[in-house]
């Protein structure tokens, strides 16, 4: 597949922390083509560097990016102002695959909260949603999910907002109602979301968070291991296979 890199104008910038923005982009083309759980692949201002950022929603013909500061690139990246243009690839990766008629619980884990609200999107009334924070200062999203989709929970690590505790209380009491699970956060997270999906034999997919250059599955820079169809061991890559994976693939 050829990756063609497009020019997108920047209509919206908000600062939702005092690391996180909120950028919604421009381009019709790209935005019908968008799947959830997709990334794109962002050209830093003034650099030749990109960097990967998970696709938090797309309305019309905008791409909407929630993004951390994290170094000198999204660092730059913040302070791109309004009515600029951005180039980014996109749409990159293989997406979560959603039956919009089954119940499904869709988890976040702090930056890995964004992806979900997409997908989350897609299932509508069938949708649960829980996201987890470190405390109440990292909680987003919240309006834009609870507009969305049937039911939101929020944890927080301390307590300071919602059920005090990780994401997979909540989904203790939920799994047993659930026909699919999708999930994108710290591997931690993940590793035990997955655990808890195959001893009640609920199908799961699992968005994976690695560092990633080319985006495209040349420089085989972000692979990680699964298992293939046999069970043996073997190496993908998250920005081409993935960043989607069945959590019975995932090697943990």
């Amino acid at each position: 597949m050829k990756f063609d890199a497009q020019d997108c104008r920047l209509i919206s910038s908000k600062q939702l922390t005092p690391t996180i923005y909120d950028f919604r982009l421009q381009n019709e083309q790209l935005a019908s083509l968008t799947k959830p759980g997709q990334f794109v692949q962002i050209l830093v201002p003034g650099k030749t560097l990109r960097r990967p950022i998970s696709v938090c929603d797309v309305e019309g013909d905008i791409i909407r990016l929630v993004f951390e500061v994290r170094g000198e690139g999204t660092e730059l990246l913040s302070h791109t102002k309004v009515g600029e243009n951005i180039n980014i690839i996109a749409p990159l990766g293989k997406g979560f695959t959603l039956d919009p008629d089954k119940k499904t619980i869709f988890i976040g884990g702090g930056i890995g909260v964004p992806p979900m609200l997409y997908s989350a999107k897609q299932c509508g009334k069938n949708a649960t949603v829980i996201n987890g924070f470190r405390n109440k200062d990292a909680v987003i999203l919240s309006e834009d999910f609870e507009r969305s989709v049937s039911k939101l929970i929020v944890t927080t690590d301390d307590g300071s907002f919602g059920i005090h505790g990780f994401v997979t209380q909540p989904l203790s009491e939920l799994i047993d109602q659930a026909e699919m699970i999708c999930a994108c956060g710290p591997m931690p997270m993940l590793k035990n979301i997955a655990k808890m999906a195959h001893e009640k034999n609920v199908p799961c997919q699992v968005s994976l968070e690695q560092r990633m250059a080319c985006g495209v599955g040349a420089c085989l820079g972000c692979a990680v291991a699964v298992r293939d169809e046999n069970g043996r061991e073997v190496y993908r890559h998250v920005c081409k296979d993935g960043p989607v994976f069945s959590s019975e693939e995932v090697v943990f």
